[in-house]
């Protein structure tokens, strides 16, 4: 490039001028949740103009620090990164270490945040482990805070004033507890932080807002340069992904798909003509989403359509729901909720390996490994009190009728997870077929003998009784 630049000197501006917005300047490779990867064709001006409508509603300044930790190959990375940073001109930093990202986070008190609902999913984890583990005054501590702040976010997202008093406790709690929280987590300077890429569960979604975080839903695609729908300060109801951002049209079909159409769409898929065909129709992105908007103007997202689930007496459900809601529970880390064309709904459980180990160590039960863990009488118990809790808030058809407690936790290595940790709920109904068919049995146990892979390549060979347990309705 050296060489190059001294030969003809001008030559990269020259070349950057001749450049045109509508020229292809990213090819996205789509998550594959539902269907093999696509390559999505994103323009220059497609991923400046949702960078532009973005900020439009939320500006973002030169003065502001954002933490770039995620990997590049996911639009939203580049839409905040890229698309939002050379227009904004802020400070992107860049972890150590994959491993220090979270250090690092609270070292730099990012002003501006973007991250799947893992990660916020993985902090209130975090949280739930120090509280656990905390003395007796310091949980009583938390528990009054926490109540003060839910009280007063929910008077906030139903939109009523917030008494002088109340505002007295929360002020309170904030200086006790809330601060120290956010000091914590690395959000002690944030102004907009955001989630996106799957489904947030409302539990999860409450509790930055009883802190004081300001968390927002954004709702995209790939195919739409990665967003088209976004909360409003003041206008956030944490059973919706917000309002369309300017330039932005979202509508619902008759069948209930989401469609939408902004200067943001894409060009096509890469050499897919025919699946460009279905996805783009008359400037319309079908997205595959189900929703419908309320009468605020917000977007309600269900699920993926091919997600969505049809019970054999033909009542609908979203999964997604099910299994957010569980992993609220500090001692679930995966779900993964059955039912489709089935009699009732049954769900496939991850244990926190770290969570659930220290909570067995505490009362001195002894294992040696993740499989024998997971299938102690004990955890099953411990699952069990979780989904019964879950349970009282689902109508009738839609709570969980029996659950297993994987050997493993689900892994993008195994082609389970997509990247973005997304379930590929095709492929697990596949691998795991033999568990579904004991879910929906009168067997109590399944056999299993398989193969576990490692990151370090090592590979162990599992063969084990998983235990089906009914829950009480």
């Amino acid at each position: 490039g050296e060489e190059i630049d001294k030969k003809e000197p001008g030559l990269f501006e020259d070349l950057v001028m001749k450049g045109k917005g509508d020229e292809v300047c990213l090819l996205f490779y789509t998550s594959g949740t539902t269907a093999l990867p696509k390559g999505a064709l994103l323009s220059h001006y497609n991923m400046l103009t949702m960078g532009l409508n973005l900020m439009r509603v939320d500006p973002y300044f030169e003065t502001d620090d954002f933490v770039s930790y995620l990997p590049f190959a996911w639009i939203g990375e580049q839409m905040m990164s890229i698309s939002c940073g050379i227009q904004a001109g802020f400070t992107v930093n860049f972890p150590e270490e994959p491993e220090t990202a979270q250090e690092n986070i609270r070292e730099i008190g990012p002003h501006v945040m973007f991250a799947p609902p893992r990660v916020y999913e993985q902090m209130v984890r975090n949280v739930q482990v120090k509280y656990l583990d905390a003395s007796w005054s310091k949980r009583r501590a938390y528990e009054l805070a926490m109540k003060i702040g839910y009280h007063v976010a929910d008077l906030e997202f139903s939109k009523k004033s917030i008494p002088w008093y109340w505002k007295a406790l929360d002020f309170l709690a904030s200086m006790g507890v809330h601060k120290k929280l956010k000091d914590h987590l690395g959000l002690s300077r944030i102004r907009d932080t955001y989630t996106g890429g799957a489904a947030m569960g409302p539990d999860h979604f409450r509790f930055f807002h009883a802190i004081g975080v300001n968390l927002k839903q954004i709702y995209g695609q790939t195919e739409i340069a990665g967003i088209s729908v976004l909360h409003r300060d003041g206008d956030i109801k944490f059973d919706t992904v917000g309002t369309p951002i300017p330039e932005t049209e979202v509508k619902i079909t008759p069948e209930g798909e989401i469609i939408s159409r902004s200067p943001s769409v894409f060009q096509g898929y890469y050499k897919m003509v025919e699946e460009t065909t279905k996805t783009l129709r008359d400037g319309w992105l079908h997205s595959g989403d189900t929703g419908f908007i309320d009468a605020e103007g917000h977007l309600v997202v269900f699920d993926r359509t091919k997600d969505v689930m049809t019970l054999s007496d033909g009542t609908k459900f979203a999964p997604q729901y099910l299994e957010t809601r569980l992993k609220f529970s500090p001692y679930i880390k995966d779900v993964w909720a059955i039912g489709d064309s089935r009699p009732y709904v049954t769900s496939v459980i991850c244990i926190d390996y770290s969570v659930v180990g220290n909570w067995a160590e505490a009362r001195n039960i002894a294992y040696t490994s993740y499989p024998e863990l997971s299938q102690m009488p004990e955890i099953y118990e411990l699952v069990k009190k979780e989904i019964i809790q879950m349970n009282k808030d689902l109508p009738p058809v839609a709570k969980i009728k029996k659950f297993v407690n994987l050997y493993k936790e689900f892994d993008a290595d195994d082609e389970e997870l997509t990247r973005t940790r997304k379930l590929r709920r095709a492929f697990v109904e596949e691998r795991y077929k033999n568990i579904v068919n004991g879910l929906y049995s009168d067997t109590q146990n399944v056999h299993m003998d398989t193969n576990i892979t490692y990151e370090d390549g090592r590979v162990i060979h599992i063969k084990t009784d998983l235990k089906v347990l009914e829950v009480p309705q």
